[in-house]
């Protein structure tokens, strides 16, 4: 009878479940994503468009040497690859004027021409808003009073950040360092580079290198193995990350060289930067696949951004998404209020409540950290809701993932060579 009962009761608490999820099953088919079959249809026809303007075959288009040749930053033939009306065309062509713009070929062929306000064309194509709204900084990070040798950003105890280019295969809208996109493509020259390293080396408290830009693998695969080299050969260095966008906007560049560059100097991390499901494609997916493969860990640093993500069901698809190409989602950034960049800012309260949302209703794997970095380089800040309603003399009163509040036991631990006395 006791059985009975406990598996009535585990059958009405599943129901009960259930009914917390029928708001996202009804509405995720709706979002769309860049694995659905319409999808696919859509990027395919855009892309045979794509190679007939640019005169290129196939085998071209798997070229990430030939995509980060061939980015469109001309409006009048991006006008011809996807809907542009005059507005638009005009305030290309003034946005210009101050801010680089230049998207791969790949990525355009992802733009919805039946979405006027497609997240993929909003992180790519600039608008009116970015030279209407001046306000903002230029560099709200503070990075120009980080560093303290060669082209280093170092702002906590034990890591420290090379910029290595400011080459993108596309710059987005939305990007941090736009001040440092300016007109031309420019790695960092080697003796800057040199300098880090020698940085580095002087300074053994530094166990974590990211390398990063502009975008990391913008660099070529000579000076990228070099690179890692060097940094691999520092005893200190526990570990070294790649933090690129290109998985996103330029997946051709996962090539089997690039792999076996990376294969030599592990552990090596790689950061991405997905924002939507639309971004997470078959080319995307056999990247990171390949990626995965040779055992690099990949983690997803979003942004959180107004009219692409600020949306609950749209981040909780996009981190279930992710995690099918074993891409982990890690952080969730606030963002920056960078100058041209502040039509994408959202309120703190938004991401609370994505976070919220996410908390009991997916996998602990499909919840990055919601963070808002505190400005002048001051650090990564976490931002959760909260949880923890109150403490007691021996308990703290908390809020579970359903709203429901509880007592919880908060006694001090004795020593433990006290309690095996």
């Amino acid at each position: 009878m006791e059985e009975k009962n406990s598996r009535e009761i585990s059958l009405q608490r599943a129901e009960e479940l259930k009914t917390r999820i029928e708001d996202f099953l009804v509405i995720k088919d709706t979002i769309p994503k860049g694995l659905s079959e319409e999808s696919i249809r859509k990027q395919e026809e855009k892309k045979k468009k794509i190679l007939s303007l640019l005169n290129a075959t196939e085998e071209e288009w798997k070229d990430w040497k030939w995509q980060l040749k061939n980015r469109i930053s001309d409006v009048d033939l991006l006008s011809q690859m996807i809907k542009l009306d005059e507005k638009e065309i005009k305030a290309v062509k003034q946005v210009q004027k101050k801010f680089r713009w230049s998207i791969s070929p790949y990525y355009v062929s992802l733009i919805d021409d039946d979405n006027k306000y497609c997240p993929i064309k909003l992180m790519s194509v600039p608008t009116k808003v970015e030279i209407e709204k001046q306000v903002g900084s230029i560099d709200p990070m503070g990075e120009e009073f980080t560093n303290p040798a060669g082209s280093i950003t170092r702002r906590y105890p034990d890591r420290l950040i090379i910029n290595v280019t400011n080459e993108c295969a596309m710059y987005c809208r939305h990007c941090q360092r736009r001040r440092n996109i300016g007109t031309l493509d420019q790695h960092t020259p080697r003796e800057a580079l040199q300098e880090s390293i020698d940085y580095i080396r002087a300074n053994p408290e530094i166990r974590d290198v990211l390398i990063t830009g502009g975008d990391a693998l913008a660099l070529s695969d000579h000076v990228l193995d070099w690179l890692l080299g060097e940094l691999h050969a520092i005893p200190t260095v526990d570990y070294i990350r790649l933090g690129t966008r290109t998985l996103v906007t330029m997946p051709q560049r996962i090539t089997d060289d690039l792999l076996n560059i990376l294969k030599k100097y592990s552990p090596i991390y790689i950061n991405t930067h997905f924002n939507h499901p639309l971004e997470i494609t078959k080319e995307a997916k056999e990247a990171c696949d390949k990626l995965a493969n040779i055992g690099v860990p990949l983690g997803n640093q979003a942004v959180l951004l107004n009219g692409v993500n600020n949306d609950k069901y749209v981040m909780r698809l996009m981190n279930q998404e992710l995690l099918k190409c074993r891409v982990r989602p890690y952080y969730i950034f606030h963002a920056k209020k960078v100058l041209g960049t502040t039509h994408f800012k959202t309120s703190v309260d938004e991401g609370i409540e994505i976070m919220e949302y996410l908390r009991g209703y997916t996998s602990g794997m499909a919840i990055p950290t919601y963070i808002i970095n505190a400005p002048k380089g001051k650090g990564k800040t976490p931002i959760l809701p909260q949880y923890v309603i109150s403490h007691g003399r021996d308990y703290i009163k908390i809020r579970t993932w359903e709203g429901e509040v509880v007592d919880y036991p908060n006694v001090k631990s004795k020593p433990i060579e006290d309690i095996l006395k």
